[in-house]
């Protein structure tokens, strides 16, 4: 099984965080935020990785520490679930529509982090949530999982149904890249030898 645990305590926040790539797509999530714990949710179930993760962060002054630090947990978490990367597919994609939403996301597991982010929404916040801590989040991830990921919002209208659509692809595309290729398990996916 590929597993890993990682706890993250600073001054502003106290994260532990496990995930299992080889899931089922069960979760445990309370960040304090809950629109934040909804798109775990669906990173986990989507993407078939058990995910469990707690944080407690200085939520008082605003989410922003909390939202990032659980997008970096998460993805060191993956990143050491992965080791050498070896037998993985490496790379993912999905198009995931969401009533009038539609959202492409394009993902390498390369250890080469990259975002590009191609999404606008029309409101300031959802909820309690400032909708620019998405971006802070997806980056925080691709950081840390060693992700090249792209994000793209091709249209849509209700900005709830464009984070959602957002974070689903994301999960249908990694479900992809982390799965074993049977013909190539025990070689590393790339020309070099290493990821």
């Amino acid at each position: 099984m590929r597993e890993a645990r990682v706890e993250r305590k600073t001054k502003e926040t106290d994260i532990r965080v496990s995930v299992n790539l080889d899931g089922t797509g069960v979760s445990d999530v309370a960040t304090g935020i809950g629109f934040l714990d909804h798109m775990l949710d669906q990173l986990a179930r989507h993407a078939l990785i058990d995910l469990t993760l707690r944080a407690e962060g200085d939520l008082h002054i605003d989410f922003h520490h909390t939202v990032e630090d659980c997008g970096i947990v998460v993805g060191q978490a993956v990143a050491r679930a992965l080791d050498a990367r070896k037998g993985i597919t490496r790379y993912g994609h999905a198009y995931v529509p969401m009533d009038e939403a539609l959202t492409r996301v394009a993902l390498d597991l390369s250890n080469r982090p990259y975002l590009v982010w191609k999404v606008e929404f029309t409101r300031d916040k959802l909820g309690e949530i400032d909708t620019e801590l998405f971006r802070e989040w997806f980056q925080a991830f691709a950081q840390n999982a060693g992700a090249t990921l792209h994000v793209e919002n091709l249209y849509g209208d209700n900005n709830h149904h464009i984070v959602e659509s957002c974070y689903k692809a994301l999960a249908r595309a990694l479900r992809q890249a982390v799965e074993i290729d049977p013909r190539k398990a025990d070689e590393v996916p790339s020309t070099k030898g290493s990821l």
